[in-house]
């Protein structure tokens, strides 16, 4: 009796620890376990297309998370999409011309914006737009787009 109960207790940790596991597992691949603290500066940026990006997604330059989409809007006039980065302040110094990028990340087709950095010598502020911006990359209008070129190609010979 002894020996069954100890493996009973044993079964219910290791249970317990995978859910936990579980639990931050999901914290991560939803962003909610990777809140930002400290202060931040934000930077507004407009895409044609912005495809999966979602609020909270990581801002990432060379490769290192520097912030994360706080807000993302519509403007009725240009009909774009208006995103604004919160990026940690310890991260002063990112060039005007910074170049803003919609990309893919893993095999679950997150969306971050990537940021490569300019050479000018004026550094982004709080408020500052990034002007120059390549839109996310929609796998339909690729896929579309081929299928079309080969049925042209096709009714041409």
């Amino acid at each position: 009796m002894r020996h069954s109960r100890t493996a009973e207790l044993l079964v219910g940790l290791f249970m317990l620890a995978g859910l936990v596991a579980l639990f931050f597992l999901a914290m991560k691949a939803s962003n909610l376990g990777t809140l930002e603290t400290g202060s931040a500066y934000d930077v507004t940026a407009r895409f044609d297309n912005i495809g999966g990006l979602k609020v909270r997604s990581p801002v990432t330059m060379a490769g290192v998370r520097i912030g994360q989409v706080s807000k993302i809007g519509f403007d009725p006039r240009t009909f774009e999409a208006v995103v604004t980065l919160s990026i940690n302040d310890r991260y002063q110094g990112i060039p005007t011309d910074t170049f803003a990028k919609i990309l893919t990340q893993g095999l679950l087709g997150e969306q971050y914006v990537g940021l490569d950095p300019g050479g000018s010598p004026d550094q982004l502020g709080n408020g500052d737009e990034i002007h120059m911006t390549q839109s996310a990359l929609v796998l339909e209008e690729i896929v579309g787009q081929f299928l079309f070129s080969k049925a042209e190609e096709a009714s041409k010979l």
